[in-house]
C-alpha cells in the first residue's frame, strides 16, 4: 500500500504542477530534493513571482524510522516504527480576486519493529479547503460540488461528515471565524468491517484527483479581474489570519516542526506578503464585510447552490 500511495502522490504532484505552470504562463516550479535525518525525505516544488501565482508550493514526502517521542506519547506506546507519505500544497495567487487554496493527502503505517514489514496500524488523511479574499458565491458552490461528487462515489455519508470536520478544523477560534469557506477534512481513516484499507485508498485518491477540477476553473475565471491597491491591502490583512491559523492551530505544521521535518518545506505554506494592522476595520455593506459575514458560520454550499440555481451537471 505505501509503495502504491507513494507512486500516486508523485504522479499527482506532476499533474498539479504542470497544470499550474500552464495557467501562469511565466513562472516555473523550482525543484528541491531533501533528506530527513532518521529516514526518508521529500521533493519540494515552489513557484514564486508569477503572473498568476505570487507564491505556492506542492510538496511530497516519504519518511520513515523510529517513532519520535512526541508520537509515541500520542499513541501511548513505548517504542515503534513508522512510515508516512503525503502530498501537501498551498497556493497564494497574486490577484486578491483569486482565492488561496490548500490541500493535503497522506497515508501512515505503524510497525512494532524496525523491519517495518508487519503493519500494526494504518490510516489515511487529507482534504482540501478554499480561502477567498473577495467571495463569489458561485466559486464556493463549484468547489464544494466537485468535492462532493468525488466523495459520493464512495458513500453519500462521506461529504457531509468531512465537510463538517473541515468547518470545525479550519476555524480561527481566537477570531471566532472560519479560515475560509471550507471543503473537506478527514483523518485517521482506518480499515473497519465496513471499509477496508483498499476502500480508503480509493477514496483518498479519488478526492485527490478531483483537486484540479475543483480549483483550476476558479483561477481561470478570476485571474484577470481588475483590482486596486486597497483590495490588495485587504488581501494582505486577511493573509495574516491565514498565518495565524497555520502557526497556532494547524496540526500538520506543528507535527512537522516537532518531528524535525524540513522547516523550509513546512513553512512554504506562508504567504510572501502579509500584514497585521492593529484593530483593522472595514466598511459596512462592503465586499470585504460580505466575506467576513460569510465566515461567521458554516454554510451548506450545496443547498445554497440549489436554491440559487448555481449547481451544474
Amino acid at each position: 500500500m505505501k509503495d502504491r500511495f507513494e507512486a500516486y502522490i508523485r504522479n499527482l504532484q506532476d499533474e498539479i504542477c504542470d497544470r499550474f505552470e500552464l495557467i501562469d504562463n511565466k513562472a516555473r516550479f523550482r525543484h528541491d530534493d531533501w533528506e530527513r535525518d532518521g529516514g526518508g525525505g521529500g521533493h519540494t516544488r515552489v513557484i514564486e513571482g508569477g503572473d498568476v501565482f505570487e507564491k505556492g508550493g506542492v510538496n511530497i514526502s516519504s519518511v520513515y524510522g523510529e517513532l519520535p517521542e512526541l508520537i509515541r506519547k500520542r499513541f501511548e506506546v513505548d517504542q515503534g516504527w513508522f512510515w508516512a507519505g503525503g502530498l501537501s500544497l498551498v497556493i497564494h495567487p497574486r490577484n486578491p480576486m483569486v482565492p488561496t487554496v490548500h490541500a493535503n493527502y497522506r497515508y501512515f503505517e505503524l510497525y512494532d519493529d524496525e523491519s517495518m514489514i508487519d503493519v500494526r496500524d494504518c490510516w489515511f488523511g487529507g482534504g482540501a479547503d478554499l480561502t477567498p479574499y473577495y467571495l463569489w458565491d458561485e466559486d464556493a458552490v463549484h468547489f464544494h460540488q466537485v468535492l462532493k461528487a468525488a466523495c459520493d462515489k464512495h458513500g453519500k455519508d462521506l461529504y457531509p461528515n468531512f465537510k463538517k470536520e473541515c468547518d470545525e478544523y479550519f476555524y480561527n477560534s481566537h477570531r471566532s471565524e472560519g479560515r475560509g469557506i471550507g471543503g473537506l477534512f478527514f483523518d485517521y481513516l482506518r480499515p473497519t468491517d465496513k471499509r477496508s484499507a483498499e476502500d480508503w485508498f480509493d477514496f483518498t485518491t479519488e478526492v485527490g484527483n478531483a483537486f484540479i477540477d475543483s480549483y483550476a476553473p476558479i483561477i481561470e475565471r478570476r485571474k484577470d479581474e481588475v483590482y486596486d491597491d486597497q483590495q490588495r491591502y485587504f488581501q494582505e490583512v486577511r493573509r495574516g489570519r491565514y498565518v495565524e491559523f497555520n502557526l497556532i492551530h494547524d496540526r500538520g505544521t506543528l507535527f512537522g516542526l516537532k518531528t524535525n521535518g524540513r522547516t523550509e518545506s513546512i513553512l512554504m505554506s506562508l504567504p510572501p506578503r502579509v500584514r497585521w494592522d492593529y484593530d483593522f476595520e472595514i466598511e459596512e455593506n462592503s465586499r470585504e464585510a460580505y466575506l467576513i459575514e460569510r465566515l461567521q458560520n458554516p454554510i451548506n454550499w450545496i443547498e445554497y447552490g440549489k436554491e440559487e440555481g448555481m449547481l451544474h451537471n
